[in-house]
């Protein structure tokens, strides 16, 4: 009998503990090489624990427990090994094919069968049943067949179905019990982050809006051939990806950072993209994304996105951004200030778009309308840079071919103004 130890890997450098999340696996199992045993939180990402080898497994760390890097959690008894199930073959008997006469009889005796399916309502009693809430599933039908009937819904009442509206307005059932649950370690680790944000910085927010009519046009007009050529939807978070990289080249501050005494100014844009995920936000990394095509940009959040959603996102893919973008908008949001992610110095901040009236030379127009925001460092970003990129956002998003040519109308370029 030989007995594997299986260790806590180092999720990343400056990592020396990490919680057991989650057992997939318990004391007696037998496993297979590399099937998932546990879900491991660190203070950056959720990892997977898996076998190192097939055979009994014995669980030395509990679930919740916090245990250190290197730490022996699982050992593994090579010597049993997984049971190889027998494939079993079974010869389906040849059915003598029924004569036309009775494959006739059969599909009238079906149709007759389900003229009425068991459970449908009559037109009367449909109607008593929407008034009241009540499902099909809820009624006992008596009439022919199973039909449900008007004196059937009566009856289901007076025994007691709550109407929508009486359960609706007692979604709280009273009492006083409380739940309690320990924080993960990711959560921990957020929670200090964002108020060191709010302690160490000179955050302050900047707001604009923006006339979506051109990226909806545009969306209308190529969504079908977008997705046919690279199949993918054309969302709103690649054409804010984009203008937000034209917009970093004319004012670099706001892609900057400090570091310690100095400044630093980054020649490249790493784009976070927040993306809600099971354990919570996170904020994958889109490298060099104003080298991107719109295309690139769309494909590559989609991967990401993915990753999350599955708990696949590894450390690199979330270091090392230089700005951040996050959408408030898909639950609903109308206005927020983005906390900033550090040691970044900016992050904007997209809402859901609403139609509201606006002036549009001289006459009032319905117009699909987002508020934007730009939480920034004013240790770094001057109230000239901010307000300054955020136009330069809104100039790019309401022109989309701006952002070709660097910011500029495609006639000024033309005259080389």
């Amino acid at each position: 009998m030989a007995i594997v130890e299986l260790k806590v890997p180092s999720p990343g450098e400056s990592i020396t503990e990490v919680t057991i999340a989650r057992w997939l696996k318990q004391t007696g199992d037998v496993v297979e090489k590399d099937e998932p045993l546990a879900e491991i939180d660190s203070d950056k990402a959720t990892l997977t624990l898996n076998a190192e080898d097939s055979g009994k497994i014995e669980v030395l760390a509990a679930e919740g427990e916090t245990v250190k890097v290197g730490q022996v959690v699982v050992k593994i008894d090579n010597s049993v090994k997984p049971e190889v199930k027998a494939k079993v073959e079974v010869k389906a008997e040849a059915k003598a094919e029924p004569k036309k006469e009775e494959k006739k009889a059969e599909v009238v005796a079906e149709k007759k069968s389900t003229t009425y399916a068991s459970g449908t309502p009559s037109p009367a009693a449909n109607k008593m049943m929407a008034e009241n809430g009540v499902k099909s599933s809820q009624v006992n039908g008596s009439g022919k067949d199973g039909r449900i009937t008007k004196q059937d819904v009566l009856a289901a009442l007076s025994n007691g179905i709550p109407k929508v509206q009486e359960v609706l307005s007692n979604s709280w059932k009273g009492g006083r019990d409380k739940d309690r649950l320990k924080m993960t370690a990711l959560r921990k680790t957020v929670a200090k982050r964002l108020v060191a944000v709010k302690n160490e910085t000179a955050m302050l927010t900047t707001f604009n809006e923006v006339d979506m009519s051109a990226i909806y046009a545009l969306r209308a007009k190529y969504k079908d051939k977008f997705k046919e050529v690279y199949g993918s939807n054309i969302g709103f978070m690649s054409f804010f990806t984009k203008a937000v990289c034209e917009a970093l080249y004319h004012f670099p501050a706001v892609n900057g950072m400090i570091d310690g005494e100095e400044l630093v100014y980054n020649k490249y844009c790493d784009i976070g993209i927040a993306v809600s995920a099971p354990k919570g936000l996170m904020v994958p990394v889109l490298r060099n994304a104003e080298l991107m095509s719109l295309a690139d940009i769309e494909v590559g959040i989609k991967n990401l996105a993915l990753k999350a959603r599955d708990g696949k996102l590894t450390i690199p893919e979330m270091e090392g951004g230089t700005f951040t973008i996050t959408n408030g908008g898909v639950f609903g949001s109308m206005m927020s200030t983005p906390i900033i992610n550090p040691p970044q110095s900016a992050i904007l901040g997209m809402h859901n778009v609403v139609e509201r009236p606006m002036a549009i030379n001289g006459k009032v127009e319905i117009r699909p309308m987002m508020y934007v925001a730009l939480s920034y460092d004013h240790r770094i970003i001057d109230g000239r840079e901010s307000v300054g990129f955020l136009v330069k956002v809104k100039e790019m998003l309401e022109n989309p071919s701006r952002m070709l040519f660097g910011g500029k109308q495609p006639e000024e370029v033309l005259l080389g103004l």
